[in-house]
């Protein structure tokens, strides 16, 4: 009887240890809308013709929207006139083909955290490898590089957004910056919306970036030396929570990080008003937002940087 005791005792703490595991490492999944939830989780698909990457041609990697992992190369994207982004190959040992639950079609999914991301199809010679991915756009996401490893993601808000990305985007290792809103209690808020300051949301930027050639560490200095984090809910003449100070962690290294970082400018005699909160869903802010000042051909002028790092 010990010896069966002994042996139940271990698979629980070993099933135990597993669902933790498992827990810990869902907690570090991108937050989903309810529209990407019905695809990758519930395998639904998305209308045909309507998603961001059907008609979209840019040089890059496409990522699992809920994990981050590369999935897809650019130059394996092509036009099957089908109504979905096609691609005729995966990156190796990134996507699961297996049976779909119609027992008719092959499913694919994320290796890395199981994602549905659409269907394969074999034998329509649309291309000389003679395979199509046929992917839902909200399964993914572009970075303008090519990578093979996953990225770190890092989501920071201090004031307009624009002139924050303009500092971040400039850093060799750093794949791509997105201007968005986040941690609010709208959904899928606009500009105009958020701009109210009803809606919770503050104006910030995403990065995604290569650990081994910049540390979040690193990123998280420059984004404390380019405003000023002592102020409350406002960023020069920009004023209301949207342009709080604040930075939405993705995993608990990133708020460790955080926290040592402000009790170092405590240390110095801050007085720092910026927030440590866990990220919630980010919503990409309209184009005309994205990229702005490369796109003006001026610089910032409510964000500059000061030096208080060594």
């Amino acid at each position: 009887m010990k010896v069966v005791f002994s042996i139940s005792l271990v698979l629980v703490v070993l099933y135990s240890c597993s669902q933790n595991n498992k827990s810990t490492s869902m907690n570090n999944y991108n937050k989903l809308t309810n529209n990407e939830h019905n695809v990758i989780i519930n395998k639904q698909t998305e209308k045909p013709f309507t998603g961001k990457y059907y008609n979209f041609s840019g040089k890059g990697t496409y990522l699992c929207r809920q994990c981050n992992s590369p999935l897809y190369f650019s130059e394996n994207k092509f036009e099957s006139y089908c109504g979905w982004p096609s691609f005729d190959g995966e990156i190796t040992g990134a996507v699961i083909h297996k049976p779909d639950a119609d027992g008719k079609r092959t499913e694919i999914i994320c290796a890395n955290c199981g994602g549905h991301l659409g269907h394969v199809f074999e034998g329509e010679k649309f291309t000389s490898k003679n395979i199509r991915h046929c992917v839902n756009s909200v399964a993914l996401r572009f970075v303008p590089a090519i990578i093979q490893k996953k990225p770190e993601r890092a989501i920071f808000a201090g004031g307009c957004f624009w002139g924050v990305e303009y500092y971040l985007n400039n850093n060799n290792g750093v794949y791509s910056t997105t201007v968005g809103y986040i941690n609010g209690k709208t959904q899928n808020p606009t500009y105009e919306q958020v701009c109210t300051n009803t809606t919770g949301h503050a104006e910030a930027v995403e990065v995604f970036f290569d650990p081994e050639k910049i540390s979040y560490e690193k990123l998280l200095k420059l984004f404390f030396e380019i405003h000023d984090f002592t102020q409350v809910n406002k960023q020069g003449p920009d004023v209301g929570e949207q342009y709080r100070t604040a930075v939405f962690y993705c995993n608990n290294v990133q708020k460790e990080i955080a926290d040592s970082l402000i009790l170092v400018l405590t240390s110095k005699g801050y007085k720092v008003a910026t927030k440590v909160e866990q990220s919630d869903i980010f919503w990409e802010a309209e184009n005309y937002h994205q990229d702005y000042y490369e796109k003006k051909g001026s610089i910032p002028y409510c964000h500059s940087r000061k030096k208080i790092f060594e």
